[in-house]
């Protein structure tokens, strides 16, 4: 028989971290991770323990789906790869997420083909997009940065020799990198050969 074990990710911007607490207290969980999100792009140490604590036959109980995944191709993931482990995942707030029951795995099945096809009508639309730009004469993708004004001027002040890659950059109001991208920069002289 295996274990609950639950994991939460509580913010600052949760108006009251300690009601997904108390849910998964009210579980009976086996452990309870917590990570703390500090609004950074942060790494989630807790979340590593709990997978690695993770047996074949435990359930992962979550508060809410957005718990768990970063986005709905995230999340898919991680329930996918759990339950090749033989780790159930269950949701409390939300239904969606259940594999636990052959109704819940069922549902959940669904909603991951119905994310898949959702991701491939993506991107056949957007390849449709780009094709028929370019039937219309367009090119796809950004607009690019460096205009052929801004590329005069980047190149006209480079070449004047008075001008750090920075202030060029700061003037055309891009990045030094785009601006070397853009304009024609002189070769270093080779150093002379002592002999």
């Amino acid at each position: 028989m295996g274990h609950t074990i639950g994991y939460a990710r509580v913010s600052t911007a949760d108006q009251d971290p300690q009601l997904q607490l108390d849910a998964l207290d009210a579980e009976g969980c086996l452990k309870v991770y917590t990570d703390t999100a500090t609004g950074t792009k942060a790494d989630r140490p807790k979340w590593q323990a709990c997978l690695q604590d993770l047996r074949p036959g435990d359930t992962l109980i979550i508060w809410k789906i957005d718990r768990l995944g970063r986005n709905l191709r995230d999340l898919i993931d991680i329930v996918t790869t759990l339950e090749q482990r033989g780790v159930g995942v269950k949701s409390l707030t939300n239904g969606i997420v259940d594999t636990t029951t052959a109704h819940g795995k069922l549902i959940f099945g669904m909603f991951a083909l119905m994310a898949e096809y959702e991701a491939a009508l993506i991107t056949e639309r957007t390849l449709a997009g780009l094709q028929a730009a370019r039937a219309r004469g367009r090119k796809g993708g950004r607009k690019p940065k460096m205009t052929p004004e801004l590329i005069d001027k980047a190149q006209r002040m480079y070449d004047a020799g008075q001008f750090t890659m920075a202030e060029i950059a700061a003037s055309c109001h891009v990045t030094p990198m785009t601006v070397y991208r853009n304009i024609r920069v002189k070769s270093a002289a080779p150093a002379a050969l002592d002999t």
